[in-house]
């Protein structure tokens, strides 16, 4: 705090504040206003290549690959594995007491040959199977061409 005494007959002392309140609201508003504005230059930046809006560099438009949409599922059952392609349900039952993974995938490849487009396919178990049924089924995907395996969690059903 600055005081001004004045030391004459009449004695009076001054007391001069300088209030730095309103500059400090100030420089505060103006640093959050700095901080925003940086941030929406910098997204714009980011967006201006993938606009949709943007000049285009060829003729052609962008197309999704080409895919069957047919619902497409393998069930491991206690019996044997099922599988279902649209309306359609092939049952491979186990022999002697194990798997048949060479059915199953002689049947997988017969799938990927009526729907060569098709990549995805969903793989379900009952809860009371060991886990490895599940990893060769999924292997038996692989094999037969289709990369992209979902996991069902509700269970096969018989």
């Amino acid at each position: 705090m600055a005081q001004i005494e004045d030391s004459r007959k009449g004695g009076r002392a001054t007391n001069v504040d300088v209030n730095i309140v309103p500059f400090i609201d100030l420089m505060s508003v103006l640093v959050i206003f700095l901080l925003i504005t940086a941030v929406w230059s910098q997204v714009s930046m980011i967006q201006l290549g993938s606009s949709i809006y943007a000049k285009q560099s060829t003729d052609q438009k962008a197309q999704p690959p080409p895919r069957a949409e047919v619902a497409f599922r393998v069930d491991i059952l206690e019996t044997g594995h099922r599988v279902v392609i649209g309306k359609n349900e092939v049952m491979i039952p186990k022999v002697n007491g194990q798997y048949d993974m060479t059915g199953l995938l002689t049947e997988l490849k017969k799938v990927k040959e009526i729907y060569p487009d098709k990549l995805d396919c969903v793989i379900t178990m009952q809860d009371n199977l060991a886990y490895v049924n599940l990893i060769n089924g999924m292997d038996a995907l692989l094999q037969a061409g289709f990369p992209q395996i979902a996991i069902s969690t509700a269970g096969a059903a018989e």
